[in-house]
């Protein structure tokens, strides 16, 4: 019998194993694929198949980029915009979150009702932009960053993991004189860095690729944002492109190509910062989601 069980794990662990290699192959390459299309030449862009090495390692396609007009001015604002924004969704969502987990909370229950209809509804672009008008922000970085400054979803997640955290603790620093934000402070937010770091990841991948706001809100160059930069670079390339292509003929040019190698370029430059992020909150995400989704 223990032969057999044995012999069933193991057969279990190849497939299990085989499997996790298949799919890893699968999301690595994609991501591998646009790191060589990247640093290819006009030539090798235009081969299909495998492409797991370039011939030569040629960086035009993000010299390109990167002496385009107002892109390094975009990133900084991006980058700016993004730890800002992150820090005011974080510290909001801690303090909207920690009271509502309070059962003996007065009016709990309407506040969370009235958190829960925000969510779902809204008054849509044009009152938000009349909103936006009526407080002067309009052509102002902080319109890109305080209409998002408070998530109901975030709140939610996080007053779910606070009502796991064992009440020993909040009572014993209470006997010894401890006020809610000492308490907060102290004793609450160290205990939950896998719930914060899970929403400070979604806030910053949501303010590092969110462009609408900026698109609507900023006319100023020297304010805009990566994405928006970015989308008017390739949208000029795909214009003189096909404008060459009419006074050309037919068939695939160069430019079209070296087309396909800028946009592989800007992919790698707008993710490559949250990627370097992700690892060192990884190993707080599952569990700042398992813990923050079971309790309501």
């Amino acid at each position: 019998m223990a032969a057999k069980s044995r012999k069933k794990i193991s057969l279990f662990n190849i497939f299990n194993i085989t499997g996790f290699i298949i799919f890893s192959i699968m999301v690595i390459y994609p991501f591998w694929q646009t790191i060589v299309l990247s640093f290819s030449d006009a030539e090798s862009a235009s081969s299909l198949g495998l492409n797991l090495w370039p011939d030569k390692w040629i960086p035009d396609a993000y010299q390109y980029v990167f002496t385009y007009e107002n892109i390094m001015v975009a990133y900084l604002n991006t980058i700016i915009r993004t730890v800002i924004g992150t820090a005011l969704i974080v510290c909001f969502t801690v303090l909207a979150a920690y009271p509502l987990s309070k059962k003996d909370l007065p009016y709990r229950n309407f506040f969370t009702i009235f958190f829960l209809i925000a969510m779902f509804f809204s008054g849509g672009m044009i009152p938000d932009y009349l909103l936006i008008k009526n407080l002067g922000l309009l052509n102002n970085s902080l319109s890109l960053i305080l209409p998002s400054a408070v998530n109901v979803f975030f709140i939610i997640i996080m007053r779910n993991y606070f009502m796991t955290i064992d009440k020993g603790l909040e009572e014993s620093a209470i006997m010894d004189g401890a006020n809610y934000l000492t308490i907060l402070t102290k004793i609450i937010i160290p205990v939950s860095k896998p719930v914060i770091a899970t929403v400070a990841l979604w806030a910053a991948v949501y303010h590092w690729n969110e462009w609408f706001h900026a698109l609507v809100y900023i006319q100023d160059d020297s304010k805009t944002v990566l994405q928006i930069v970015v989308r008017d670079m390739l949208t000029a390339m795909d214009i003189s492109n096909s404008q060459g292509a009419q006074m050309g003929g037919g068939g695939m040019s160069s430019a079209e190509l070296m087309l396909s190698n800028v946009r592989a370029a800007t992919v790698m430059i707008s993710i490559g910062p949250i990627v370097l992020i992700y690892p060192f909150v990884q190993k707080y995400f599952i569990k700042g989601i398992m813990i923050g989704s079971l309790k309501g």
